[in-house]
């Protein structure tokens, strides 16, 4: 299908037909005038050129990683403490019957 997108190491310009535009946006089911598929051609082209400069880049000597920042779990640990007693719980209702909350019948 993309057989020209990539570009060898020699080529300066990428070149993706209207076509190929065409057909990813059928893919998705987009729908583009005639002015937009030509800018869309004309993106993407740089677009796929950018990674493809992107990929001549020597990357030997780093680490890969899934994340741009170390993540770190900023939530309290996860431990059971004591919980809120029936009475508690339910002292805030509106309206509380036998130890539950009164709700409006539906229907």
């Amino acid at each position: 299908m993309f057989s020209r997108a990539v570009p060898q190491a020699k080529e300066s310009r990428v070149v993706i037909s209207r076509q190929e535009v065409e057909y990813v946006a059928r893919l998705a089911r987009l729908h583009f005038e005639e002015e937009e598929l030509t800018r869309l051609q004309q993106e993407l082209g740089k677009i796929i050129e950018y990674v493809h400069q992107l990929s001549e880049l020597d990357l030997s000597g780093l680490e890969p990683t899934s994340h741009a920042v170390p993540l770190k779990n900023v939530l309290r640990p996860d431990e059971p403490v004591p919980g809120l007693s029936q009475a508690e719980a339910i002292a805030n209702g509106p309206a509380v019957e036998e130890g539950q909350f009164v709700v409006p019948r539906i229907g």
